[in-house]
């Protein structure tokens, strides 16, 4: 690794680390509002749709790391919508992929956590249980340990469903990319 990729790379992890510190703040902030006032059954679902968007995202980086740019080029070269974009994923399979699983999946999960922990408070509450009381407690275990084993089982099978078709994966988010770029006039993947 030369230096100018080294320097490349710090920026790169810099920037990720600051992108990372204020989508956290924002997605705490707006799920603990949102939980603060709603049904604990409501919150157990809001904990679960953070999940599966963790899913989602680490799904999408593994397609990015998995895809196979020589496809795109066919339908670049045919003006297929959202194939320039494609191959700008792939190309930058690294970055797409740090940002999906680190900076999307990994805030997803510690947000879970966060919220099942509120949810938990909440539930216990309702039956008249304080906190630190063998309820409480085994309560927290189960539904920590419920959010868990969806989050890894759920990137387990998004990990063989991106494998798979990377290919597909890419070529829709590709298609979503181009829309918005298209729609909002704004330039969301780069050439750098």
């Amino acid at each position: 690794m030369n230096k100018q990729q080294l320097q490349k790379s710090i920026k790169f992890s810099l920037s990720i680390a600051v992108i990372t510190f204020v989508l956290a703040a924002i997605f705490s902030i707006v799920s603990s509002s949102i939980l603060s006032g709603v049904l604990p059954i409501i919150g157990l679902f809001i904990v679960f749709i953070i999940v599966l968007i963790g899913v989602f995202f680490d799904m999408l980086g593994i397609a990015a790391t998995a895809a196979d740019e020589v496809p795109f080029h066919a339908m670049a070269a045919e003006k297929v919508s959202g194939s320039k974009q494609a191959i700008l994923i792939i190309r930058n399979a690294d970055r797409f992929a740090s940002f999906c699983n680190d900076v999307i999946g990994d805030i997803s999960g510690i947000i879970s956590g966060t919220a099942s922990a509120i949810v938990v408070l909440q539930i216990a509450t309702g039956f008249g249980y304080e906190d630190g009381t063998t309820f409480h407690i085994t309560l927290a275990v189960i539904l920590t340990s419920l959010v868990a084993a969806i989050t890894v089982g759920g990137k387990a099978f998004g990990k063989f469903i991106a494998i798979r078709s990377s290919t597909k994966i890419i070529f829709m988010v590709g298609k979503i990319i181009a829309f918005l770029e298209r729609k909002f006039k704004i330039k969301v993947l780069s050439n750098k």
